[in-house]
C-alpha cells in the first residue's frame, strides 16, 4: 500500500487485487477527475475511507506523484481489472452475480458480453439504476432486490464519483458482506459502447486521450478540470485534504 491524499492505494498486481475483491467487501478505483475535486465532495471522500481496496486508475495521479515526489507508483487501471477478472476461474463459476448498470442499454450489452466470453447470467442479474444526484446516493429499491437476491458478487458500472457512494452505503446497509466492486465505464470498453482502448493506449495512460477523441463534448472538459488534482498532491501530498461542508 502507498497512502496518497489520505488514501491508502494497493499496488499489488491485477490478479492479487481481483483475489482479495472477490473474497468481499467494497473495491473501487477512484479516477483522476473525482479524486481532484475529493476535498469538495464530502460523500464521495467517506466512500472511499470506507473502502477495503482502493486501486490506483489515474495515470495523471502517478505522473504527478513521480513529478512531485520522486516516487514511482504502479497502476492498476479498472479495465485492467476487469479484464483480470472475466478471466479468473472464481469469476466464471459465480453465478450470484448483480451488474448495476446506468442503462437498459448498457445491460443489454454487457450480458452479450459475457455471454460471448462464457458467462451466461439471467436478466434477473442486471438492474437499470435510476439517476443518481451528486452528494448523498440511496437506493431503497437496489438495496431489497440485493437483500432478496443475496447476489455474492455486485458490479456497480455508473458514473464515477456516485458509484463509490452507492457501493459504501450498500455496504453498510447490508446483512451479509458481499463482493461490491465499483469500476464504471471499464465493462462499456470492452462492450463497444464507449471508446475502445487497446491495452497499448492503457498501458501508456492515455485512456484520458482515446476518450476525447470518441466524445469531446463530454470528456474534455471532465479531464481539463482534472488539472486541479497538481496542486492538491502540492499541498497535501500522503496526508488527507481538508474537506469542505459535512456529511448530508
Amino acid at each position: 500500500m502507498t497512502r496518497v491524499l489520505g488514501i491508502d492505494f494497493y499496488q499489488g498486481t491485477a490478479s492479487s487485487a481481483i483475489e482479495l475483491a472477490l473474497k468481499g467487501g467494497l473495491t473501487v478505483a477512484p479516477s483522476g477527475p473525482n479524486l481532484a475535486e475529493m476535498d469538495l465532495a464530502p460523500m464521495y471522500h467517506h466512500a472511499l475511507n470506507k473502502a477495503d481496496l482502493i486501486v490506483l486508475d489515474s495515470g495523471f495521479l502517478v505522473l504527478c506523484w513521480r513529478m512531485q515526489q520522486g516516487q514511482r507508483l504502479s497502476r492498476l487501471s479498472g479495465l485492467l481489472l476487469v479484464e483480470t477478472m472475466l478471466a479468473s476461474q472464481s469469476f466464471q463459476s459465480e453465478s450470484e452475480q448483480l451488474w448495476v448498470m446506468p442503462t437498459m442499454e448498457s445491460a443489454t450489452r454487457t450480458r452479450t458480453y459475457l455471454a460471448d466470453q462464457g458467462v451466461t447470467l439471467s436478466p434477473d442479474c442486471f438492474y437499470t439504476a435510476p439517476y443518481y444526484p451528486t452528494g448523498k446516493i440511496e437506493d431503497q429499491e437496489l438495496l431489497q432486490r440485493i437483500r432478496q437476491q443475496q447476489p455474492r458478487l455486485i458490479m456497480i458500472n455508473v458514473a464515477g464519483g456516485k458509484q463509490e457512494v452507492l457501493g459504501a452505503w450498500l455496504m453498510e446497509n447490508l446483512p451479509y458482506r458481499p463482493a461490491i466492486i465499483c469500476t464504471g465505464a471499464a465493462i462499456a470498453f470492452l462492450t463497444g459502447e464507449q471508446a475502445n482502448i487497446p491495452s497499448w493506449g492503457d498501458r501508456f495512460f492515455l485512456g484520458w486521450l482515446l476518450r476525447i477523441f470518441h466524445d469531446p463534448k463530454r470528456y474534455v472538459s471532465r479531464y481539463w478540470n482534472a488539472r486541479r488534482l497538481w496542486r492538491l498532491l502540492k499541498r497535501y501530498g500522503a496526508e488527507s485534504p481538508a474537506i469542505q461542508g459535512g456529511l448530508s
